[in-house]
């Protein structure tokens, strides 16, 4: 039986404004299974980010359960929410924000080794080896992410993911903030990691040829909902939903 990586039971958020509530996400259960790319799409504001934020425990469900590895995390803070993240890291949309451009590439890229205990001559070498697994140079560990390019930095926050090898990475549109030439780059890098068994992938996207490029399985997320679920080439060649339809010919 496969293991399963990541499992959300039932999610809802509902969030206040001063105009009333509303649900970004409502009573969604999926699974993410060992060695796995399951793909969230939809159109902006369907609640696919949302439900990464969730499972990320970067924001707490209204309703519903989250478990990692088995353990619930649900209601995870402080120790426990760290060393969930042990397990899981995020690869965000825009990757320059989320690097303090007070310190280096290299120092981000090895913050999790230092707190995990590596000497800094072992991290300094590891840093190195994840930047030129992710296409670039070990020099890169001098640069600060106001020096680099996008696609540059996006890499380097790729490989701050890989540093403490967890077995889930979620991935919240990872090349959108991109030009299409560099949106290649990057997904041939995260193939090349799938292939390489760097783990379990959650990859939200409202793309659903990069979905279909990428995943093994697809969630299709429209007003807060799942409303479709199969193989990309299922939801692209079959959609039984009409919202899905739209968003197959959208990219045909």
């Amino acid at each position: 039986m496969t293991e399963t990586i990541l499992k959300a039971e039932h999610l809802t958020k509902i969030f206040s404004t001063e105009k009333g509530s509303f649900p970004a996400v409502r009573d969604i259960s999926f699974a993410v299974k060992k060695g796995e790319a399951l793909g969230i799409v939809g159109e902006s504001g369907s609640g696919k980010t949302t439900a990464a934020r969730l499972v990320t425990g970067l924001i707490r469900p209204t309703e519903g359960k989250i478990f990692l590895m088995g353990q619930e995390i649900t209601k995870a803070k402080g120790r426990e929410l760290r060393k969930a993240y042990r397990h899981m890291q995020m690869i965000f949309q825009m990757p320059a924000e989320s690097f303090d451009p007070r310190y280096t590439l290299g120092s981000g890229i090895g913050e999790s080794l230092r707190n995990a205990g590596m000497s800094r001559k072992e991290t300094e070498q590891r840093v190195r080896e994840l930047l030129v697994q992710c296409g670039l140079t070990p020099e890169f560990t001098g640069k600060y992410p106001h020096q680099v390019s996008g696609g540059e930095c996006q890499r380097a926050a790729i490989a701050r993911a890989l540093a403490i090898r967890p077995e889930l990475l979620i991935c919240d549109e990872p090349t959108s903030a991109l030009d299409v030439t560099v949106q290649k780059q990057i997904l041939d890098l995260l193939l090349k990691l799938k292939r390489e068994g760097a783990g379990s992938f959650l990859f939200i996207c409202h793309d659903l040829a990069l979905v279909q490029a990428f995943c093994d399985r697809v969630l299709v997320m429209h007003e807060g909902r799942i409303v479709e679920n199969g193989t990309p080439d299922e939801i692209i060649s079959s959609p039984r939903e009409e919202y899905t339809r739209r968003l197959v010919e959208s990219v045909l």
